[in-house]
């Protein structure tokens, strides 16, 4: 434990983030736009983002929920098979990235990629490798649930074997062997979610379930969280921050179908200082939250400059819209830092 009372973060960036639409998006959109400088946007909106002017609409909805805030939303698009490459030659500005989801594996993907043969992905693959649009995986197979991720991994290999000048990010990884991919091959990067950084299934269905801890992927075994958290703590290069925040309504999380994803974007960066801190390695905070993100997309992000402070914050235990709520990861609890002020 440091004596380090105070500290700054320069240029945050979360590089996996769900704002959902419509009500849901003017409440948690904030919670984002107010901390960050940026964050990379998924599109398994209802329905997906597959076209340029539904890209377009969902920016200009993002940027009216977050105008008073210096922040940028990066948007991605939803994979398909047969994106044209003068398709994506026109929208590759207006993107960041293209997310690729295997059917019906997550919120809203049912109509997400239901082959993960090479061939089969090759059209689009080859014009985004030409053209250097990175591509983002959700890496989970239908198999059992504990081992998706691992199960996945022949894809990662196969894909970054098959298309050696495409980026490939993993998303939201979970597991040791997911981590040892990164120094495997060259063109491999990826995120990780700060709940992965800190809980394992016990902690979502050990005892009592806890459904705000629930998620796809679902949290692993205590090994694969220490991977995580080393290969985080030490920065490594080609690992970036990526909330993976997941909001839903607090009555779509507390019920029978209980729905996956863990809301964390208000907390988010108190609680990563609070963790690098507790290790000694704040230094390298700046660099998973903001550095790595910047060289692996070539980003130059909007200046932004977070202060935080060695101060107790109670953590909301809800944050309400209309006569809905959305309930935070440590809901009512106690985090040892707080946000002194944003520049």
């Amino acid at each position: 434990m440091s004596n380090i009372s105070t500290f700054e973060l320069n240029e945050p960036l979360d590089m996996h983030l769900h704002l959902r639409d419509g009500e849901m998006l003017g409440l948690v959109g904030p919670l984002t736009s107010e901390t960050f400088s940026g964050a990379l946007v998924m599109p398994n909106l209802v329905p997906p983002i597959t076209t340029k002017e539904e890209l377009l609409s969902y920016k200009q909805r993002i940027n009216a929920i977050c105008e008073e805030d210096n922040f940028e939303p990066y948007l991605t698009l939803f994979f398909k098979n047969d994106y044209s490459y003068e398709f994506l030659e026109d929208i590759k500005n207006d993107i960041i990235a293209i997310k690729l989801y295997p059917a019906g594996i997550t919120t809203n993907s049912e109509t997400g990629v239901s082959s993960m043969d090479v061939e089969v992905l090759r059209p689009t693959l080859e014009s985004m490798s030409k053209l250097g649009i990175p591509l983002c995986i959700h890496g989970e197979t239908n198999g059992f649930v504990m081992d998706r991720e691992k199960e996945f991994i022949p894809i990662y290999e196969a894909l970054a074997i098959a298309f050696p000048n495409l980026k490939i990010i993993m998303e939201h990884i979970t597991t040791k062997d997911a981590i040892e991919l990164l120094d495997k091959y060259e063109n491999l990067y990826a995120t990780v979610t700060l709940h992965h950084l800190i809980i394992t299934l016990d902690d979502v269905a050990g005892g009592m379930l806890n459904p705000h801890l629930f998620c796809k992927p679902i949290a692993k075994r205590p090994e694969d969280r220490a991977a995580l958290l080393d290969t985080a703590l030490k920065a490594h290069p080609k690992l970036m921050f990526g909330s993976d925040s997941a909001p839903h309504p607090k009555h779509r999380k507390e019920s029978c179908g209980c729905a996956a994803g863990v809301f964390t974007s208000p907390i988010a960066l108190q609680v990563l200082t609070q963790i690098f801190e507790e290790h000694g390695c704040l230094d390298n905070l700046n660099k998973f939250v903001s550095l790595n993100a910047q060289k692996i997309y070539n980003l130059t992000p909007l200046t932004k400059k977070i202060t935080l402070v060695k101060k107790d914050f109670i953590v909301p235990s809800a944050y309400e819209y209309n006569y809905e709520s959305v309930v935070p990861m440590y809901s009512g609890e106690r985090i040892s830092w707080s946000i002194k002020s944003i520049d």
